[in-house]
């Protein structure tokens, strides 16, 4: 990290987040600014910029706030550079596999859910040019 601050408003660009989701993220819990300047705004890094992206990625999957809260606070612990006990790293790595294993799981919900809106896209596009042929006669 180049310990360049942004503020919220270039992190909402980046992440294409709402000002108000990137503040609702923060007053549960899931991401906190790393600084505030003098008058107060709120100051992110790229490594806050990284885990807003894991958040937004794990929404449309379904994950709930305490999901997101639960898999953060694992990566965190894995990522202090503090030596871990090979129980807790195993623990940490198996939280993080079954996370890993729902999201395939949802992945492959959404490619049947996708696959089935393509066929009824395919279909009414396929009626619309019907009609169109016989318009024209």
């Amino acid at each position: 990290m180049d310990g360049k601050h942004m503020q919220i408003g270039e992190v909402a660009a980046r992440t294409e987040l709402s000002l108000r989701t990137i503040r609702h993220y923060e007053e549960t819990g899931l991401v906190a600014p790393s600084a505030r300047s003098r008058g107060g705004f709120r100051l992110y890094t790229e490594t806050d910029v990284a885990r807003l992206m894991v958040i937004r990625r794990m929404k449309p999957l379904g994950f709930t706030l305490d999901q997101m809260r639960d898999l953060l606070d694992a990566t965190d612990r894995l990522d202090t550079g503090t030596a871990l006990d090979t129980e807790e790293r195993e623990a940490l790595l198996e939280r993080i596999r079954a996370y890993q294993q729902e999201a395939a799981e949802q992945v492959e919900k959404l490619r049947v859910q996708l696959s089935r809106a393509e066929d009824f896209e395919g279909t009414l596009r396929a009626r619309l040019e019907q009609d169109a042929h016989a318009a024209r006669g």
